[in-house]
């Protein structure tokens, strides 16, 4: 009789979830919750699955005890607590359950936003303590008002459908929306932020937290917002300033705020939360019944059927697909995910078009999913969490990104070469990637100029005059800072003309040291892509 797989729980699951995870004999389920870091680490070295929620830290330290962890379920969307890129290595299947709090959140964002517009929660307390003070919590109506909606992605949707039956105007940001697909919702598409900012009366927030989502919102980003706005986050803590919040709250060009997340959980903000026009909720945007039930039984039949060798399914790190055929892809995944975010990070607008040619011997290899593993890698860097290799040609679909595919089996200048296309509404970028010694990924192509760069790390991707000095320059910029080079490449259309200096760098580029690279003589813009 084979060894029983064990899985251990480590925070609180529905019932009905861990019933599913038990429903094989060959299954054992430990339930230990609140564990402290250290005994996680003593204990995970004799499980092969682990089911969480967002209170356990799946740290690098936990990754390297589980000797024997073959996969990590997260009963929900979010993967802050789990560190993916040690799983990843450490060959352990990472599954999440993304829809299952959709409605609930949505939901929750909308009763948020009723209570700050007439003063519910205030009110409410007031009448508690004996008074009866109706002139104080007059409120506003929603009929008519402009509500921006920052991130369209399913719950983002879903909040658009309610706002709209309320009779409330739509105007949506979402760099990875086509203006189309927002317009079928009844939603103006603003083309950046400070549109949006302009015109909405209320704003909520439902994008995922990234480096390029993180502190979206500050001081800047709220003075050039409509006086009076009222602002509601049901996504993630970190997104909004809260100390710039505070002050614009103070000074009275915001009217208000309504906060489920917060930079830290539970909140250290105290001057933001004493405000009298913040309404507050300890992150209960998916604490609905119907919602745990959801995230419990969908990621408990994703581990029990993955660890009974009967399919992978919502992975976020790991395609679908039989073993024999993934050893054989598997490089080519890994190449083409980061073609993806390099083109999430150079393009500018939002995707239309993606057109995937595959040149060479790869062509007689099953290549649906590196199609899906392109599409994962475009779209994460603004989605992160919500798109995996499961769902991310649906997510394509609904966003209006059109996908092409083709294949050329005579190879000229490589074996096997992948080339890429986006478009977008503002313009084109074409990316080509090999394989060196079949495992290396590699960048040979970006637009017009041909290179030979390593698709790995923090990479300076820099447009120039070819001239001399200008790679002295460059250097000496980054060295000043202390930033070391680790690879670079360069391509040119002509001699004296356009040009391409693509540089790897051991250290990270802050925003300064961009800005300081933009201003050299000859340099005629600068891009950081972090792969």
């Amino acid at each position: 009789m084979a060894d029983p797989i064990r899985i251990l729980v480590t925070d609180p699951l529905s019932d009905e979830g861990v019933q599913l995870l038990k429903s094989s004999d060959r299954i054992t389920v430990d339930v230990k919750t609140k564990l402290p870091p250290a005994e996680l680490i003593g204990l995970i070295g004799g499980y092969e699955g682990l089911v969480v929620r967002s209170g356990t830290q799946v740290t690098r330290e936990v990754l390297l005890a589980a000797k024997r962890l073959k996969v990590i379920g997260r009963a929900g969307a979010g993967l802050d607590n789990i560190d993916l890129e040690t799983a990843s290595k450490q060959g352990i299947i990472v599954m999440n359950a993304a829809g299952g709090n959709t409605i609930s959140t949505a939901e929750h964002a909308m009763s948020l936003l009723m209570s700050l517009a007439r003063n519910i929660p205030q009110a409410t307390q007031s009448i508690k303590e004996g008074q009866w003070n109706r002139t104080k919590f007059t409120g506003v109506e929603l009929f008519g008002k402009f509500l921006g909606i920052v991130g369209l992605g399913r719950v983002g949707t879903e909040v658009a459908k309610r706002a709209l039956a309320y009779g409330m105007r739509l105007v949506v940001y979402d760099p990875y929306l086509s203006q189309e697909r927002v317009r079928e919702l009844d939603a103006h598409p603003a083309k950046d932020l400070k549109e949006l900012f302009a015109q909405a009366d209320f704003i909520t927030i439902h994008t995922p937290l990234s480096d390029e989502t993180r502190q979206l919102i500050g001081e800047r980003e709220l003075a050039l917002m409509k006086k009076g706005v009222r602002i509601v986050n049901c996504a993630r803590g970190g997104i909004i300033n809260e100390a710039a919040l505070a002050d614009a709250i103070r000074s009275g060009h915001v009217a208000g705020a309504a906060l489920d997340v917060f930079e830290k959980e539970p909140p250290t903000c105290k001057e933001l939360l004493a405000l009298p026009q913040v309404v507050a909720t300890p992150h209960l945007g998916a604490s609905t019944v119907e919602a745990q039930l959801s995230v419990a039984t969908d990621i408990a039949l994703c581990v029990r059927d993955c660890l009974l060798g009967r399919g992978v399914r919502n992975a976020v790190n790991f395609p679908s697909v039989d073993p024999e055929v993934l050893a054989l892809i598997d490089p080519y995944l890994k190449l083409v995910e980061k073609m993806g975010a390099m083109h999430a990070q150079l393009a500018e607008g939002s995707p239309r078009e993606i057109r995937i040619r595959y040149v060479g011997e790869i062509t007689r290899l099953s290549l649906a999913p590196v199609t899906v593993a392109f599409i994962k890698g475009l779209l994460t860097p603004a989605l992160q969490e919500t798109v995996n290799y499961v769902n991310a040609g649906v997510i394509a679909k609904e966003r209006g990104i059109k996908v092409i595919e083709s294949k050329a089996t005579e190879a000229q200048d490589f074996a096997n070469l992948i080339a890429t296309t986006l478009e977008t509404d503002r313009g084109r970028t074409e990316i080509h990637g090999t394989l060196f010694t079949r495992t290396d990924p590699r960048i040979v192509r970006i637009d017009d100029f041909y290179m030979d760069a390593v698709a790995s790390g923090s990479v300076l991707v820099i447009r120039n005059q070819d001239k001399p000095g200008m790679i002295g320059r460059v250097g000496s910029a980054l060295g000043a800072r202390g930033i070391n080079i680790a690879w670079m490449t360069f391509g040119r259309k002509a001699q004296g003309g356009e040009a391409m200096t693509v540089l790897n760098v051991d250290q990270p580029v802050s925003p300064e040291v961009l800005a300081e690279l933009a201003k050299l003589p000859d340099v005629l813009g600068v891009k950081l892509v972090k792969l």
